[in-house]
């Protein structure tokens, strides 16, 4: 005769639950990065795109008379220099630079700064007394975003639907245009008229502009591949683990064997900041 077992319900600990908690009210000091690349106006786009290749970064801080005043960052490569069709060694950082910064200070915390990253539009530069303490990206939000309920709601609610795709066969310098011209980090790179990956603007600074490579090269030459997916419906929470856990900044979310959307670093500070 087999005894019935009788069921186990376990409770979270004190610690867990208390760990849980402190998760939820992480400060913008415990998440920020502490080591802040800077740059100068005078610098050619040139040395500028290639720091933040370099370091594999997306944004440099720009000193003036040794007072930080402003910020360059990928978008502004793409947007304002390759988009346009202008020199990167004769297009100067101050030409381009986004100004004015975005303050704020390590005893926020970093649902507030969620806010301020989306209702002012950038990346966050962290001070100290009036002095450079750091800087806070999405990135860096998304690593630590907690389990909280409005983490549970579904990427499908903010994701992109318009999905910008180019053929295999497109150079570079086309491709970077286009990034550029329809303000997106990313485009999905297509083979035979199938998705084959991604091809982001980490791509351009790491493989090409750092390594001096022509940008008349063929993008089919240069994309990341395998294609990193996830189901479509997962929650905002799920979404951070996966792109925390796989260092990417975009995931293409799939529904019935299709791309449906994509979603973004900064789309998942938005749904956690409202």
């Amino acid at each position: 005769m087999t005894v019935p077992q009788k069921s186990v319900i376990e409770f979270p600990s004190v610690t867990d639950q208390a760990y849980k908690e402190s998760r939820r009210h992480l400060k913008v000091g415990d998440v920020m990065s502490r080591k802040v690349i800077t740059t100068t106006p005078e610098t050619p786009m040139i040395q500028a795109a290639k720091t933040m290749g370099k370091h594999h970064i997306g944004s440099l801080v720009v000193i003036k008379f040794k007072t930080p005043v402003a910020i360059v960052t990928e978008r502004d490569l793409l947007s304002k220099v390759l988009a346009c069709n202008l020199d990167l060694k004769k297009t100067l950082v101050g030409q381009v630079m986004s100004y004015p910064l975005i303050k704020i200070c390590p005893p926020f915390e970093i649902r507030e700064a969620a806010r301020t990253m989306i209702n002012k539009k950038g990346r966050l530069v962290v001070f100290v007394c009036g002095k450079l303490a750091g800087i806070i990206t999405a990135s860096d939000l998304i690593r630590e975003l907690p389990k909280a309920p409005e983490t549970s709601l579904v990427v499908d609610d903010f994701m992109t639907r318009e999905i910008v795709s180019v053929d295999e066969d497109e150079t570079v310098r086309s491709v970077a245009g286009i990034m550029g011209r329809e303000r997106v980090g990313s485009v999905i790179v297509t083979r035979n008229k199938k998705p084959a990956g991604i091809f982001t603007e980490r791509d351009l600074l790491s493989t090409f502009i750092v390594q001096s490579r022509s940008l008349d090269t063929p993008v089919g030459e240069a994309f990341s591949s395998p294609l990193k997916t996830a189901p479509a419906g997962i929650s905002i929470h799920e979404a951070a683990k996966i792109m925390a856990a796989q260092h990417i900044r975009r995931l293409p979310l799939i529904k019935k064997k299709q791309i449906a959307g994509i979603i973004t670093a900064r789309d998942l500070v938005e749904s956690y900041a409202k």
